[in-house]
């Protein structure tokens, strides 16, 4: 038995039937009343389970699982199954977390966990479950009461349903391959013992029945085996490319298309003759075929039992260990044959490459030469309709802007017109000005001699005889003569006055 079997309890065979899924999406039966521990805690379910490799060596048995428990109505409080055992089982991990992000979920309880196994529940692909011993009690109950009914992670709403677990038994054990798990008493890790030691954390066996410390497993990130490299992720069906068949598949090895058969609806040979690509690999088979040649080409198949790469025999029945010769000539010559089919595998391989290279090369200059056809005549049929009305805009702009150079043009030449208009004006008004002050001068010089002639007048007025002929005289003194008009109208009201 492998290192897996360390919770198996020693039980005759059982036999049961399977029952429709529960809530908990699970295949159970009802536990029968010679169960160890539903007569002394109460009712409990069987679950089935499953481990292993299941191409190389499957385990399968059952586990009875306590019901759920739920807070009572008057308190808040749990009641616990009476009789419980510090085994527990986490139902549901979601596949994409691996082993170091469960070890990390679990937190600081990884100190008092004994024993850990990863199962697969009968009916459910997609996750996975985690029966755990614990080292007492008390830590069993709290890690119950903190983990039930949380979430995995808060961006998610897979949630965690523990179970407490009343005893957990092996059935079966199915070798479906020569090669089986070897069961070793050492970490394949650190490579020392596998012992139930606090400081390491515990053991954990994974899916497909390897152990190791839960501290050296929490460092591996991937969520495959360290050992074996199985992971529990299960491989999505593969389907037809185009109309979504899953049988008589066939994979394109330049590419990785997959199309149906030429028997379903011969989407693969159709990728042939779109594409070129002459070499599929039936999924079922692993044989490759070539559709240029319409044959097989193939030199090396992957054998269903162990998963290993192995010569194809030849059409007599002939296989690699009937020859007669000895080991070391057998070896020797099965080392040159498959370097000789690697070499061959190489250079065809670089041929079809550099052939699939001409072929995209071309593909892509016709597919940049479309473009560029069907950019010029959407930018054509874009801007056509366009066109006489930028071309009716543009004419009407150079027409203005011709008008407003013409407007502007004689403006300047105005301006120049007017300046000089203006500066002959100007000298005409200081010559103008400078006439009028001379004259108000003159005319100020002649009233103050008329001013002093009447004051000597009015001093010498007692004598009016001899004063008469003075004022006459002084009266009727001549003014200077103008030559303009204006200077002898004025004279003229001197004299009136």
């Amino acid at each position: 038995m492998s290192a897996g079997s360390t919770f198996t309890s020693g039980l005759d065979p059982i036999s049961f039937l399977p029952t429709p899924m529960s809530n908990s999406n699970h295949t159970s039966v009802p536990s029968s009343s010679s169960s160890p521990s539903s007569s002394s805690a109460g009712p409990t379910e069987a679950v089935l389970f499953s481990s292993g490799n299941p191409r190389i060596e499957e385990t399968r048995g059952i586990m009875h699982l306590y019901l759920d428990i739920a807070p009572s109505s008057s308190s808040s409080s749990l009641i616990l199954p009476i009789g419980r055992k510090p085994l527990v089982c986490v139902l549901a991990v979601p596949n994409h977390m691996t082993y170091a992000d469960f070890c990390r979920f679990c937190g600081s309880f990884i100190q008092h966990m004994l024993e850990m196994r990863i199962v697969r529940i009968d009916g459910v692909d997609d996750q996975y479950s985690v029966i755990i011993r614990f080292d007492e009690q008390s830590s069993t109950d709290d890690f119950y009461k903190r983990f039930n009914r949380k979430r995995f992670s808060s961006l998610e709403g897979d949630i965690c349903c523990v179970r407490y677990t009343a005893d957990v038994q092996e059935t079966e054990l199915i070798e479906r391959a020569q090669i089986s798990v070897s069961s070793s008493a050492d970490c394949p890790v650190c490579l020392e013992r596998l012992d139930q030691d606090k400081d390491t954390g515990g053991i954990l066996t994974t899916i497909c029945n390897h152990s190791f410390h839960c501290s050296c497993i929490s460092k591996w990130t991937d969520s495959s085996c360290p050992v074996c490299r199985y992971c529990q992720q299960q491989a999505d069906q593969s389907t037809c490319s185009i109309c979504g068949e899953s049988e008589n598949l066939w994979m394109c090895v330049i590419c990785g298309f997959v199309g149906c058969g030429r028997y379903k609806e011969g989407h693969a040979v159709r990728h042939w003759r779109e594409t070129h690509h002459c070499y599929s690999v039936e999924l079922e088979t692993q044989r490759v075929w070539d559709y240029v040649g319409d044959n097989y080409v193939h030199r090396l198949i992957q054998s269903k039992t162990d998963g290993k790469l192995v010569e194809l025999s030849g059409d007599q029945g002939e296989e690699i260990d009937s020859c007669d010769c000895d080991e070391d000539l057998s070896e020797a010559l099965l080392n040159s044959k498959v370097e000789a089919i690697v070499e061959e595998y190489n250079n065809l391989l670089t041929s079809q490459l550099e052939n699939q290279r001409k072929h995209f090369e071309s593909l892509l200059l016709e597919i940049k030469e479309d473009n560029d056809k069907e950019i010029a005549e959407a930018v054509e049929k874009a801007l056509h309709p366009k066109l006489p009305k930028l071309q009716a805009k543009l004419n009407k702009a150079i027409e203005e802007r011709t008008f407003l150079r013409e407007i502007n043009k004689n403006l300047l030449e105005n301006q120049e017109m007017w300046g000089e208009k203006i500066k002959k004006a100007e000298k005409r008004e200081q010559i103008s000005t400078r006439l009028k002050d001379l004259k108000v001068n003159q005319l100020e010089e002649q009233l103050s001699a008329l001013i002093a002639q009447i004051e000597n007048v009015s001093t010498d007025h007692g004598s009016s005889e001899s004063a008469t002929p003075e004022v006459v005289n002084a009266t009727g003194l001549p003014l200077p003569s103008s030559s303009n008009g204006t200077a002898d109208t004025s004279g003229k009201g001197e004299e009136s006055n």
